[in-house]
């Protein structure tokens, strides 16, 4: 009987985990508070522990960065970095991913990459390169730059007390092996995609849409870049003074004050300096600060907010509730085979849709099962999961900009133009991370 009612409530979660990703949107911590809902007041479950830290992290993060879009910075770095890929026709393959990868990197969030989108397959279609090569990568390793970033939602809960932040993984460790792993696996996988693909001119989709008058092959490339806010420049600044200031926090701990002989706590400093530097940022970029409050960037952090709020506190009360038996069937096969504890991080980020949310529903779990911290930290690219179906934003949007049609959906739909990129990104950035993982520990 207690097998059947595990199985039941194990079958409610994932109903409400693929019902609540369907639904798109805050969907997913909406179905996930009704999963908690479920297990409380019907099962009679004790409710798992609520991800506040998580949860206030995000929050701090994405005001600065929505800030940072009100005052025009995202546009200005965009501006600068299509200026650089202009100059750069030829290597396009190469340089577009490592430039969303970057933008990125600094700003915590892959909606930078939707303005670069259309600027990238331009180029490449001005060059006669193959649009599907640079999207592909750029659109993968936008994501992927989020689990190194700093100031990302993922990183952010990784850090955080309740997983990783009390197990002796901080900044330095995430950025010494996230960093490096994921530039690596990036130029891997422009390697390999350079070869994807017939030239643009033999291309079938592309010579259709010629001939239908679709699309002219001389035709001038548009001009997707925008006018920055004067101010834009200083807002850029103001941000990267406290993209600085986490990473000094948090490879320094001694600048950290301490109160009554403990230090202050990382995820709190988060808090306290992004806030701070949103401030700076609607003041020297003289930004309204309504602006920030209803922008895109501001809404997917929100999105994130609530998803993690249902589902991981839906997995924490199923985990807690059960983590007995659950531990005593497979905690023997983890701490033989820890590296396999990508597989259900990599599955889950399909349904989830979230890296954070991943992250903070799976780690803990990961923990329990004996799967060493580091081991996990090394695992972090695998919650990048969801380019397996190409229903993610970023690649709708990469598809949608590619005028040529070289970019796009397979007829068994699992085949599109993005996986390569995303399994190759995936392997090669857990590998290296492993490596570097014995070498410099």
């Amino acid at each position: 009987m207690t097998t059947f009612i595990i199985l039941l409530q194990l079958a409610i979660v994932l109903a409400m985990i693929f019902i609540g990703a369907k639904k798109g949107g805050i969907g997913l911590g909406i179905y996930g508070m009704v999963g908690v809902f479920i297990l409380v007041f019907v099962f009679g479950e004790e409710p798992g522990a609520i991800p506040i830290d998580v949860m206030l992290i995000i929050v701090s993060v994405i005001t600065a960065s929505a800030s940072l879009q009100a005052a025009g910075g995202l546009d200005y770095m965009v501006n600068v970095a299509a200026r650089f890929l202009k100059k750069h026709p030829s290597r396009i393959t190469f340089y577009a991913p490592l430039v969303t990868w970057f933008l990125t990197l600094c700003t915590g969030t892959a909606h930078t990459c939707y303005a670069m989108l259309p600027i990238i397959s331009e180029i490449a279609r001005k060059d006669k390169v193959r649009p599907e090569r640079p999207l592909s990568v750029a659109t993968i390793a936008a994501s992927l730059g989020c689990t190194g970033s700093p100031v990302s939602a993922a990183t952010a809960a990784i850090v955080s007390e309740m997983l990783l932040g009390d197990k002796g993984i901080g900044m330095t460790e995430i950025m010494a092996i996230t960093i490096p792993a994921s530039l690596i696996a990036i130029l891997i996988a422009s390697l390999v995609q350079n070869y994807v693909g017939k030239p643009l001119e033999k291309d079938a989709e592309y010579q259709r849409r010629i001939r239908e008058g679709l699309l002219n092959a001389e035709d001038e490339t548009r001009d997707e870049t925008m006018a920055s806010n004067p101010q834009a420049k200083w807002a850029v600044l103001a941000f990267m003074l406290g993209v600085l200031l986490v990473v000094l926090f948090g490879v320094f701990p001694e600048l950290r004050p301490s109160f009554n002989g403990i230090r202050l706590a990382m995820n709190t400093t988060i808090e306290v300096v992004m806030m701070s530097i949103a401030a700076l940022i609607l003041l020297v970029g003289k930004a309204d600060v309504r602006k920030a409050a209803s922008s895109n960037v501001f809404a997917a952090g929100m999105n994130a907010m609530v998803s993690i709020f249902g589902v991981a506190w839906m997995g924490s009360t199923f985990f807690e509730a059960h983590h007995e038996v659950i531990l005593g069937g497979v905690d023997s096969f983890f701490t033989s085979y820890p590296m396999l504890f990508a597989i259900p991080l990599f599955l889950f980020s399909i349904m989830l849709f979230s890296q954070a949310a991943t992250v903070k529903t799976l780690f803990p779990v990961g923990l329990a099962l004996g799967v060493p911290p580091m081991v996990l930290l090394v695992l972090f690219p695998a919650v990048n999961g969801y380019f397996f179906l190409p229903n993610y934003p970023t690649e709708v949007a990469a598809i949608g900009f590619d005028r040529t049609g070289t970019t796009r959906i397979g007829k068994y739909v699992v085949n599109h133009s993005f996986q390569l990129a995303g399994f190759i990104t995936t392997f090669v950035s857990i590998g290296v991370g492993y490596l570097l993982m014995m070498l410099l520990y």
